[in-house]
């Protein structure tokens, strides 16, 4: 091997330690009672799951606040490496997120994406559109709305390949 090779051969490894260093850590440190069911899997058999915790995330729906607690609804994706929502993998059904007091739907936008830390407190009927639904239930712990600077974060726009591009932001 030529001594003129060294560095390139040193650079690979440094640049992948690099790229992987740009993913976001878990907001949220799952325990032993954490599960890994999906809203839609807990829905289908709730019993099994009862008062187990949860680290879900989605897109906000909306929210509802009663004269006690308040209620955000969530369409379920999975989670990426970071507890962020992967929008690309499809939804893994609906649960309702509860939360003691008033939540500022300001601070919950329509379409938003959210992580949601909380034990399991049941199921619930009601509808989605026409459709009859149960959905579980959720009592948060912790909730984190996402801005889109940090869903774009560990997600480097590097790209490898031959040939000519142009990108647009």
């Amino acid at each position: 091997m030529r001594l003129a090779a060294l560095p390139l051969l040193l650079a690979l490894p440094v640049s992948l330690l690099g790229l992987a260093a740009c993913a976001p850590a878990p907001i949220y440190k799952a325990t032993p009672a954490t599960i890994v069911a999906t809203p839609a899997q807990v829905a289908q058999t709730p019993e099994r799951y009862a008062s187990a915790q949860v680290i879900w995330s989605g897109r906000v729906v909306g929210v509802k606040n009663f004269a006690d607690h308040s209620e955000i609804e969530v369409l379920a994706y999975p989670l990426d490496s970071s507890q962020r929502p992967k929008f690309g993998a499809g939804g893994s059904g609906r649960f309702i997120a509860t939360a003691k007091g008033y939540l500022e739907p300001m601070n919950y936008p329509e379409g938003a994406p959210i992580t949601v830390e909380g034990q399991l407190a049941g199921t619930r009927g009601g509808k989605v559109g026409q459709a009859d639904y149960l959905f579980p239930l959720v009592q948060i712990t912790q909730s984190h709305v996402w801005t889109a600077e940090e869903m774009r974060g560990g997600h480097p726009n590097v790209h490898f390949g031959v040939g000519l591009g142009v990108g647009i932001r």
